[in-house]
């Protein structure tokens, strides 16, 4: 990668604009990553009746048949009365799945096959040669070769009779157009059809139509459909990098990818709701979508991806922009020989450091910038100087603080919380990570320290100093003026006092079995650890049980579950208590954050709209267990306690985001305070799972010929104890006609940003859950009606609801959103409301997309070679995923379905006994004989048992901050069906409509819109 013209048009070897798509030099030669051959198989694993199977992928042997399970009572062979197995859709019914797959740029026969590459070239840090000349990635001009068709995924050489038998994908023409019983035959094309064809870059995509009115009724069969958006780019990504830079829209967040940085960030870490955009605010109000950044800085990063650089500058610290204070980053130009750089942002040119200073070639390139990561990737971390220090960064200091009140004992939430901590820090005794010597790993970083607290009526300290035999309690009974009765010893390095906490925590649950005091006194606990983390910072993983009745600012049952009005009252979303406000801004202030795990045992009420204030305006997290079961419950709450400690955290955090001239931020949405508008983002705790969102309004017009930039920096300390920057850089293209814009959307940015906003405008305004719903509502009208009145080149009948390319699956998000718990009608408890909204409002993209269409995964008739590596890629196999809708449950089957936040495992009455004895174990051969409380697939030796774990196991690695455990739902037996019927987001539930009738909605709401403005 020697020629950095591929990154940028800094005024290096092209006069061009390389954004513009009328540009006639051809483009500089561009990193183009391999396209597989045949990405996606769409019929594989639906029960396929023999002979019927889609071809083999990558041409290997035909899979083996699976024997599959007849439902109960009933004969392998023999059909039950009016139920068809589903298998792969025949010629005349591929209409709508084929023709969903038009325009993705896949196929086998598309003119783009190579040769098969090994699994490592998808890494990252393997050198993958660029082709010489243009890049189908930027202009959509097949190679040499390929026959003239309009459509990228023809075979021409078909004959019209012979399409269907799953050689090819039908034509880009939309999500499904086209009549179900019609037959297609791509024809000659012009030269402009041929380039316009589905290219990545300039591609004229068709919008989506929907005929939701007149005689054609709506068949649901021709709705978009977002398990099929997710699986078939998923194909692609397994084998191939998704380069930042290249003018590629994202993949769906759901989409495992590994991201090969340009100098523009990845996806991961921040997404732009649109990655090319209007140069005027008119032009944005005319798509009526929101300018939007979403931002998740401590992100993970996945196994073939390059670390984030780290880069010490010394005193001086990282060179920055003297006018807008922007940090170095590789859009910024060196001119003048090296001697002036210019800020990207403001445009201001300062003069380079002379420690930082470098010759430059005659194209303005400076000589050493394949030796500077700040110049060429998109995110860095530099480590800052004493400047930047508000006070001596240290480790980071872990207290738990652990309610012993009788619920928390009574209710075993006591011993798991417990277990959960030690298997946290020292992992469990047979745990496979295991050091070079052969020790366990550290869980924790070198350098943070541990302390421990309990509560009740009292707060207990525990001096856990390794040159104790065992922990020593000290009381403090004053609770209206806490303090710590410790100097040394509260906090150790968890590894040197093993012996001791490893005893403390064994001991706990018995020490307070006899003491058994309902009330805890959270408010005055709290005020004493944050006494303890006064001069250092840190954060507090803290339990609750019990409503906090005790004490200072002891909470009442405010929620008596009467609401007179159909809907709660608006306090109860939010706290008036003045004392809990006021710890929130005394932590953040200190660089403290909390995370509360709340178990109500009994389904009670914990007031999570006051404890968990805390949590979220700290940027800590609620991890909530509504009806807390030990058995049940124990290995979720270990799994969450140990992904709480051990994600990348950084604490007394500060953020600030800057944009280009021309645009001016409107608002931010997340956990945070900003004391006044404008100032920094002050951050108590911020993990790799919490994400922010930020818009834009224009405060001028922007200049096509120049890209827009955008620059996040967040200002941290490590939990090792280094103060650092980590830098976010952000670029996108700018259009004069906002019809450019429409083909970069990214759906998954767009409508995370609008739930956040919502979130938000619930929390702070007056707004009731109804006006939000109907803002929801106004908002998906807004942006279908100003499509068809400002982007369409072609009239379409009335009748037709028509979508943009980009947004097919824009409207079922939006219906998922007005059926959430935070947002939806009907009764619901405000602690869960309140839970879920604020959720919301941290989420990252993959988190919210499960939570709002979750995936639903049939395994009662897998393939046999799903849930098994696949031999040519080495990536795990997946059966495809279906459309949550009941219309899609087969009688006898088994479900798996996950929405990031718990996963279950429905099954019809009629499941097979044989599945049932595949799955867990030969003495279980009825739905009756399982244990309510399973948690995890017992590990057997059966072929599906082994399916079934690796596909959770994947599942595992593809979702945010919760644990996942299996949760049954046996259909008429257990009260989690009612968890499964609500996940079903495609039918009538949640009091919101199926998605059928929303899009017939929908689409009135848009033709009263388009009438309107028609004289």
């Amino acid at each position: 990668m020697t020629d950095y013209s591929m990154y940028h048009a800094l005024g290096q070897g092209e006069n061009l604009d390389p954004n513009d798509p009328n540009r006639t030099q051809p483009a500089a030669p561009q990193f183009q990553p391999p396209i597989t051959p045949n990405p996606y198989q769409p019929g594989a694993g639906y029960n396929a009746p023999p002979g019927q199977q889609y071809p083999p992928p990558m041409g290997g042997p035909a899979p083996a048949q699976s024997p599959g399970y007849a439902p109960y009572g009933q004969h392998p062979g023999q059909q039950q009365p009016g139920f068809s197995p589903a298998g792969p859709l025949s010629p005349a019914d591929d209409g709508g799945l084929a023709a969903q797959m038009g325009g993705m740029s896949l196929g086998a026969d598309s003119g783009y096959g190579t040769a098969r590459r090994k699994k490592k070239d998808r890494h990252a840090y393997h050198q993958v040669d660029a082709p010489v000349g243009s890049s189908q990635a930027f202009n959509g001009i097949p190679p040499a070769g390929t026959p003239a068709t309009g459509y990228l995924n023809s075979n021409p050489a078909l004959s019209p009779g012979q399409f269907g038998g799953g050689g090819g994908i039908p034509p880009q023409m939309g999500q499904f157009p086209a009549p179900v019983n019609s037959q297609f035959s791509p024809m000659p094309a012009s030269p402009m059809e041929f380039a316009a064809r589905g290219g990545m870059m300039d591609a004229i995509l068709s919008p989506t139509v929907v005929s939701a009115s007149g005689q054609n009724k709506v068949s649901p069969e021709d709705m978009p459909s977002v398990p099929l958006s997710r699986d078939s780019v998923q194909q692609y990504f397994l084998n191939n990098l998704y380069p930042t830079f290249e003018r590629l829209v994202p993949p769906p967040a759901t989409v495992s990818f590994a991201a090969f940085d340009q100098g523009n960030s990845s996806p991961k870490f921040a997404r732009l709701s649109m990655t090319n955009i209007p140069a005027t605010g008119e032009g944005l109000r005319s798509t009526a979508l929101p300018l939007g950044l979403l931002l998740q800085p401590l992100a993970p990063l996945q196994a073939g991806e390059l670390a984030i650089p780290v880069l010490d500058f010394g005193d001086v610290g990282p060179p920055r922009c003297h006018r807008c204070r922007a940090y170095i980053n590789p859009f910024m130009m060196f001119r003048a020989g090296g001697n002036k750089f210019v800020c990207n942002l403001c445009t201001y040119a300062n003069d380079t450091p002379p420690e930082y200073f470098c010759a430059t070639s005659p194209q303005g390139v400076r000589v050493d910038r394949d030796q500077r990561p700040e110049l060429t990737r998109g995110t860095v971390e530099f480590v800052v100087p004493k400047e930047y220090w508000t006070k001596e960064p240290v480790g980071m200091r872990y207290l738990f603080v652990i309610d012993v009140t009788q619920e928390s004992f009574n209710k075993g939430f006591l011993e798991s919380f417990c277990d959960g901590i030690l298997g946290a820090i020292y992992g469990a005794e047979d745990s496979e990570d295991k050091g070079e010597n052969g020790e366990a790993k550290r869980k924790i970083p070198a350098g943070a320290k541990v302390g421990f607290v309990t509560f009740d009526k009292e707060v207990h300290f525990y001096n856990v100093s390794p040159a104790l035999e065992q922990a020593q309690m000290m009381i403090m009974p004053d609770i209206e003026d806490p303090f710590v009765p410790l100097s040394e010893g509260l906090f150790v390095d968890p590894y040197e006092s093993r012996s001791v906490i490893t005893s403390l925590l064994t001991r706990l649950p018995q020490m307070f079995s006899q003491i058994k005091n309902p009330e805890p006194a959270l408010l005055s606990t709290l005020n004493s650890a944050i006494a303890a983390l006064e001069k250092t910072g840190g954060k507090i993983f803290c339990s609750l049980s019990a409503l906090p009745t005790w004490g200072p600012g002891r909470l009442f049952l405010r929620d008596d579950g009467k609401h007179p009005g159909g809907e709660p009252d608006k306090k109860l979303f939010s706290t008036e208590h003045p004392a809990w406000r006021k710890i929130a801004e005394k932590m953040v202030s200190l660089g403290v954050g909390v995370d509360f795990f709340m178990a109500a045992p009994s389904g009670g009420y914990l007031d999570i709209a006051t404890v968990g204030y805390v949590a979220s305006t700290t940027g800590g997290e609620t991890f909530y267990y509504p009806n807390f079961v030990a058995p049940r419950d124990n290995t979720r709450l270990s799994l969450e306690i140990k992904h709480a400690v051990t994600r990348e955290t950084g604490y007394q955090a500060l953020m600030k985001v800057r944009c280009s001239n021309g645009l001016q931020i409107s608002a931010y949405h997340g956990n945070f305070i900003q004391h006044t508008f404008g100032a920094d983002l002050e951050i108590g705790v911020i993990d790799a799972d919490k994400a922010l969102g930020v818009t834009f309004s224009y405060d001028g017009k922007l200049d096509s010929k120049l890209d827009a930039h955008f620059q996040a920096a967040l200002l941290y300390t490590t939990a090792s104890g280094q103060r650092r920057v980590r830098c976010l850089n952000i670029i996108a293209g700018v259009s004069d006609n906002p019809k450019d814009s429409l083909k970069f959307i990214d759906q998954d940015a767009v409508y995370t940003i609008i739930a956040k906003e919502a979130s938000t405008k619930l929390a702070t305004t007056s707004s009731t859950l109804k006006d939000i719903r109907l803002g929801l509502t106004e908002k998906t009208i807004d942006v279908l009606a100003g499509y068809r009145k400002n982007f369409l080149s072609q009239s379409h009948p009335p009748g037709q609801l028509v979508m943009p390319e980009r947004l097919k699956e824009f409207s079922m998000y939006m219906l998922s959103m007005i059926k959430c718990r935070a947002f939806k009608g009907g009764s619901e408890t405000t602690d869960r409301r309140v839970h879920e909204m604020r959720l919301i409002r941290s989420m990252g993209a993959l988190e919210l997309s499960l939570y709002l269409y979750p995936r639903m995964i049939p395994v009662h008739n897998l393939q046999p070679e799903d849930g098994f590596p696949d031999e040519t890629t080495g990536h795990l196999r997946m059966p495809p995923s279906i459309r949550t809708s009941f219309s899609r449950v087969e009688p006898g089957g088994v479900y798996i379905v996950d929405n990031g936040q718990q996963c279950l495992m429905w099954f019809h009455a009629q499941t097979s006994p044989n599945l049932i004895a595949d799955l867990f174990g030969e003495d279980k051969t009825s739905l009756q004989a399982l244990d309510a409380y399973t948690s995890t697939l017992p590990m057997l030796q059966t072929h599906l048992n082994a399916q079934v774990r690796n596909i959770v196991e994947f599942l595992r690695t593809m979702r945010g901050s919760k644990g996942l455990t299996i949760q049954l739902a046996r259909q008429g037996i257990d009260g989690a069906e009612f968890e499964f019927a609500r996940s079903l987001v495609e039918d009538r539930n949640n009091e919101a409509q199926s998605y059928v009738d929303w899009l017939v909605h929908i689409h009135k709401g848009v033709q009263l819109e388009v009438s309107s403005v028609i004289p």
